[in-house]
């Protein structure tokens, strides 16, 4: 069990700290206003109203003892990055924050953020990826760059080992993981043929691993 902080409660806080409950962690959700805070308070360990800006207010809550905080003030700039400015400030040892732009993300880079998220921009690229080939099961997004694809083997790749493909050298592409029905592989030899029923799961830079999963 993990402790979490999620600061403001909008939409992708108020849903954010609600999973983070029901995965069984404790969650201290915090926001500024009243009503937004009643909403949350029978689904998490501890629901405060108060005004994050305020480092003060932050380590009497005890933020400063907690695993990860998330920021998931989007809207207003500059209350978002005062409030990131302070959990780092606290030592808080992972702080996450919600971004509304590419602005505002290069901004919490700067200051020192372990992780910014466009939830709309996450989304739309996992949408995107399938839409554009039915052949993607799952995409997660690790940066702007690279991210994992899970997708079924292409037809080129059928009855070829790993090392005939080689996509690591030709492409910068690692295979993480074959997976076939419920049997999960993550330990194999460069001997391994590939066959039609099998899911791969692989890791890379996102225009490579497009290429890839359209062969």
């Amino acid at each position: 069990m993990k402790t979490y902080a999620v600061i403001g409660m909008g939409q992708f806080g108020l849903q954010l700290a609600k999973r983070l409950s029901e995965l069984g962690n404790e969650v201290l959700a915090m926001d500024a206003s009243p009503e937004r805070i009643q909403h949350i308070a029978d689904h998490v360990t501890q629901a405060v109203v108060g005004d994050a800006q305020d480092s003060g207010v932050l380590r009497a809550l005890g933020v400063h003892n907690m695993d990860c905080a998330i920021v998931a003030i989007g809207e207003d700039m500059a209350a978002s990055v005062l409030t990131a400015l302070n959990l780092k400030e606290l030592g808080v040892p992972q702080v996450i924050c919600k971004a509304k732009d590419a602005n505002h993300r290069k901004i919490l880079e700067k200051i020192g953020v372990d992780r910014v998220v466009i939830p709309e921009w996450e989304f739309a690229n996992k949408l995107a990826q399938g839409m554009c080939s039915s052949n993607v099961m799952e995409y997660i997004e690790l940066s702007r760059d690279y991210g994992i694809l899970e997708f079924g083997a292409p037809a080129e790749w059928v009855g070829k080992t790993l090392r005939q493909l080689n996509v690591r050298a030709k492409m910068g592409v690692n295979i993480l993981a074959i997976r076939q029905g419920d049997e999960i592989e993550v330990s194999f030899t460069a001997d391994r043929v590939i066959d039609a029923e099998d899911i791969i799961v692989a890791l890379g830079e996102y225009r490579a691993l497009s290429v890839v999963q359209k062969k």
